[in-house]
């Protein structure tokens, strides 16, 4: 039985994605996500996003693109790197706002949630060394 994972995936996307076949620039792409240029191409070279090219050889992105990269952009915020956001972007086909975790997903969820959890402790620590420090 798959479970589900919260995670905020905050304002809804800015442009009408209703039409999912027209494209766009890689400069709108950025302007509609509020990713750069730069992290979109790195997107692109590790198979997160997919561009096709125009006559001049220009990217064209889809508008179903910038719910993705919103995905992506969310995932990162929530510290996963971008491996991690490769496994876990289709457990996000259905709901934008949650990620299914399937058994495939579970593993680096959960290793994600226990280092956090660890390093909580780690900084706890260091945070009462300092106050006995100064007290």
């Amino acid at each position: 039985m798959a479970s589900t994972l919260g995670i905020d995936m905050g304002d809804k996307v800015k442009a009408d994605v209703s039409n999912a076949t027209a494209t766009m620039t890689i400069g709108r792409l950025a302007e509609a996500t509020g990713a750069s240029a730069r992290s979109l191409r790195h997107y692109e070279a590790n198979g997160l996003i997919s561009a096709e090219r125009d006559s001049s050889d220009y990217r064209r992105y889809r508008t179903g693109t910038i719910e993705r990269v919103q995905r992506i952009r969310r995932l990162l915020g929530a510290g996963f790197n971008l491996a991690e956001v490769a496994i876990l972007l289709p457990c996000m086909d259905e709901d934008p706002e949650r990620i299914d975790i399937c058994p495939q997903v579970a593993g680096v969820v959960h290793e994600k949630l226990d280092a956090l959890l660890s390093q909580s402790r780690e900084l706890a620590q260091q945070r009462d060394q300092i106050r006995a420090l100064i007290a």
